[in-house]
């Protein structure tokens, strides 16, 4: 199959992905318990009032007048007004996506980078007590559950030592709410940064240094390792410009993976540090039954997951013509 044919059969796939994912998405928030215009409702609404508030959300429309709709708006990329904020979504999410990005994004740079020179280190060194080390260091990571993880370290330098502040962006004075000066909010940002962005990189970096060290196994295992060996070329040469830049490719795939769920931050994460990113606004959207933020942030991981994911698969296709048979 030519590479053009095979990338318009995943544009299909991808087509075909994104309609059954706001299918589901508009069937599974319709089927939770509760009435979103109940949440903002006073008690002292009269039922008119309560009427007028449901056609305003448009609830009162037949259930499949409303999935029209909704596939129009989410096709045009019209993510709708929030219920709860009554402002549009798409300003909502730009609002939170900046500090998200700030965290994730730079949690997950640093975690591939250190990741990827550890796992190349180790995996020369095999073997090694350094090795064995790494090994069983990185498995006690990887295996922890991360909530738990944020909350021990939440726990330890916030609450018991106290280097660290237990929550919020920062950048302001907490009694007063007023920005600090430049560079003072800059410095008190990184300070509120620093935990939470320590507890995603230990845990993000634990994963890439085992998928590092075993794709570079594997690449030390072929033929063309063992000729430049018998050449003579320096070890140092051979691990970096040979071993090294083959062994990365599953590794920058799966980052290319990875950053399609930026936007969504971490729920657990962002929750436990008080973070006022994606994931928290996430939580409270769900708890206010607001459909559209909740549908529209889901929207945008789907797409941008659809979307790294292609472009992993096409680097893959043209780096290895066995992937488009």
């Amino acid at each position: 199959m030519r590479l053009r044919e095979y990338l318009i059969r995943r544009m299909i796939q991808i087509f075909i992905t994104l309609i059954v994912v706001l299918v589901m998405l508009f069937v599974i928030f319709r089927m939770m318990p509760g009435d979103p215009a109940s949440m903002v409702m006073s008690p002292k609404f009269t039922p008119e009032q309560r009427e007028l508030l449901r056609h305003q959300f448009g609830l009162d429309k037949p259930m499949w007048e409303q999935f029209v709709l909704y596939m129009k708006n989410m096709l045009v990329f019209n993510l709708g007004t929030s219920f709860y904020y009554s402002q549009p979504v798409l300003d909502l999410i730009m609002v939170k996506i900046g500090p998200t990005l700030l965290l994730f994004g730079t949690a997950m740079v640093i975690a591939y980078v250190l990741g990827i020179l550890i796992g190349a280190v180790m995996a020369w060194r095999r073997g090694s007590k350094g090795e064995v080390a790494g090994i069983a260091i990185s498995l006690f990571f990887y295996s922890m559950p991360l909530f738990w993880f944020a909350l021990i370290m939440l726990w330890f330098f916030a609450s018991e030592i106290k280097i660290f502040p237990i929550s919020g962006l920062g950048g302001s004075d907490p009694n007063t709410g007023q920005a600090y000066p430049f560079p003072k909010n800059v410095i008190d940002i990184l300070w509120h940064l620093a935990l939470p962005l320590l507890t995603l990189t230990i845990a993000g970096l634990a994963g890439n240094i085992l998928l590092m060290r075993n794709s570079m196994l594997d690449t030390l295992a072929e033929d063309y390792i063992v000729t430049a060996r018998a050449k003579g070329i320096p070890d140092r040469r051979i691990m970096y410009r040979h071993a090294a830049r083959n062994a990365m490719l599953p590794v920058v795939t799966s980052f290319a993976m990875g950053l399609g769920f930026i936007i969504s931050g971490g729920v657990l994460t962002e929750t436990i540090f008080s973070w006022p990113g994606m994931g928290t606004m996430l939580v409270q959207a769900t708890l206010n039954y607001d459909y559209p933020v909740v549908q529209g942030v889901f929207y945008l991981i789907a797409i941008l997951v659809l979307i790294f994911n292609a472009i992993a698969d096409i680097l893959y296709a043209y780096l290895d013509p066995r992937v488009r048979l």
